[in-house]
């Protein structure tokens, strides 16, 4: 009966990510990373450094990627459920896991627009990796570029809150459960 219910289209979980998730899933390690590290260097250049300018489009522009591939990923992720967390895993666990997986899509779809929103309010046109103009929607308005830019940097040190919970409980079940999870995503 199971076999016949798979044939008519009902969906099991897999055991480990497929393998277009997997690539979205560092694709996107990837580009946060790089945009983390482009926003603290931007955070401690002098406003006079020449690069600043530069170090801005390439993390806007690194941004508006990540939100692109954010969308294709939940697209993806649409036809292609996850494998199941562990049986035995508290429900409380599971519910946590859900809960940071949801903030970081919801984070990661934000976040670039609130980036798009300050760009666009403190004056500044994007051109997505100097080849593509953007659309400058808002036009010069420093109040609130003050107020996104400040929500921007809010969700930015909660994203890095995340990323240590995800990374941790990715560890914790590698070394402490020892229960394959880890490798579902390798």
């Amino acid at each position: 009966m199971a076999m016949a219910e798979r044939t008519l289209g009902a969906r099991s979980a897999p055991a480990r990510y497929d393998t277009t998730s997997r690539v979205f899933h560092w694709l996107t390690v990837a580009l946060v990373l790089a945009a983390a590290a482009l926003g603290l260097w931007i955070a401690h250049a002098k406003p006079a450094d020449s690069i600043k300018l530069t170090l801005y489009n390439l993390h806007e522009s690194i941004g508006v990627t990540i939100g692109l591939v954010t969308l294709a990923r939940l697209l993806w992720r649409l036809g292609h459920p996850p494998p199941p967390l562990p049986e035995d895993l508290p429900k409380i666990l599971k519910l946590a896991a859900r809960a940071n997986h949801s903030a970081f899509y919801l984070w990661l779809l934000v976040m670039p627009v609130l980036g798009f929103i300050a760009t666009n309010a403190w004056g500044f046109p994007l051109t997505w990796f100097g080849l593509v103009p953007l659309p400058d929607p808002i036009g010069k308005n420093v109040p609130l570029a003050e107020m996104v830019t400040f929500a921007h940097r809010l969700m930015a040190w909660s994203l890095i809150g995340m990323i240590v919970l995800h990374v941790s409980a990715a560890l914790w079940h590698q070394f402490v459960r020892r229960d394959g999870t880890l490798r579902k995503m390798l």
